[in-house]
């Protein structure tokens, strides 16, 4: 039962680590389209396209959220340096960094959606008829899609998933911990 355990766990360290990487990825290419359709419509820091305004409001939101993935990515590295991969049995330092990295997730989740979501609906009020018009005459990108902003759930998604898989791992690890004390005390060994 040991050597299943210890071989999820490795590739559930590894998840976090990969998904952390893409939730940062994510932050990279969210403003993507909307640099290219928007930014050509501001002129002295103003735009004259209703809506458009949301590439502006976002960069304040974009910066905390390449942070905020960064910091994640220095979380799931954590589980590597506490030996929470490849460690046998579990001490505080393991559950500690379990535990905050599936703490600052949830949190940087939660903050995520709220922020994101609110931002779509206010990149739909853009006046889209006048933006086409703009980029049609300026030769630039123009996009009515929400791509960008719906793939977050997929994003986090994967984040939570892999959160909740390894706050079971833990519990499955303690419990298998307890059992490993009980057969040492019965004077057996464990398998």
């Amino acid at each position: 039962m040991y050597k299943k355990q210890m071989t999820l766990q490795r590739y559930l360290c590894l998840a976090a680590l990969i998904i952390s990487a893409v939730v940062f990825i994510y932050s990279l290419g969210i403003m993507t389209d909307l640099y290219d359709s928007l930014y050509g419509t501001y002129r002295r820091g103003k735009t004259t396209i209703s809506g458009a305004e949301v590439y502006m409001d976002m960069q304040g939101f974009n910066k905390l959220f390449l942070r905020g993935s960064i910091g994640l990515i220095l979380l799931s590295v954590l589980l590597f340096v506490t030996s929470t991969h490849s460690r046998r049995r579990y001490y505080v330092g393991n559950y500690a960094a379990v535990g905050l990295f599936s703490a600052a997730s949830i949190a940087f989740t939660v903050w995520a959606h709220g922020q994101i979501e609110a931002f779509k609906a206010q990149f739909l009020t853009i006046d889209f008829a006048k933006l086409l018009t703009h980029a049609t005459s300026r030769k630039t990108l123009y996009t009515e899609s929400t791509f960008w902003f719906d793939i977050h759930y997929l994003v986090f998604g994967l984040l939570l998933v892999s959160v909740v898989l390894l706050i079971i791992n833990a519990v499955w690890k303690s419990k298998l911990m307890k059992d490993e004390q009980a057969l040492i005390a019965q004077g057996k060994e464990a398998v």
